[in-house]
């Protein structure tokens, strides 16, 4: 048994943690996103009933943000035209200030994070808030 590891980090999710490198983006989507489609050369991993905010937390206490890249965090932007207002993402910006401060967040157009999605090193999936990228 480790002492320290966030309990909801499968023994499988640190694993694609550890092997990620420079580069390497995980795709953390809702219960709506085509993880199976989306992830067919990535490795998929479901972590059922857990919430995004609870995910990344666990997350950032153990992997650092790749510094190297322009754009480290990503959310999909709301479809034009939708009257969702994504509340959550204040809830990822205090995680962001609080573990990696003057972190940007970029949004990316729905097919666009699609097609990012399909190059992801790892997609997590079941969750019940919009979707994000965390490199």
């Amino acid at each position: 048994m480790l002492k320290g590891i966030p309990s909801i980090l499968s023994p499988e999710l640190l694993k694609i943690l550890m092997e990620m490198g420079h580069g390497d983006t995980i795709a953390i989507g809702d219960g709506n996103f085509p993880h199976a489609s989306i992830a067919k050369n990535s490795i998929l991993v479901r972590l059922d009933g857990h919430g995004a905010v609870e995910v990344l937390d666990a997350i950032l206490t153990l992997f650092p943000l790749d510094t190297y890249v322009d754009a480290p965090v990503s959310l999909m932007e709301v479809v034009p035209g939708d009257t969702v207002v994504p509340v959550i993402w204040e809830a990822y910006k205090a995680l962001l200030n609080y573990y990696e401060p003057e972190t940007e967040v970029h949004k990316i157009e729905r097919f666009a994070y699609y097609e990012r999605a399909k190059k992801a090193y790892a997609a997590r999936s079941k969750m019940q808030h919009p979707e994000q990228f965390w490199k």
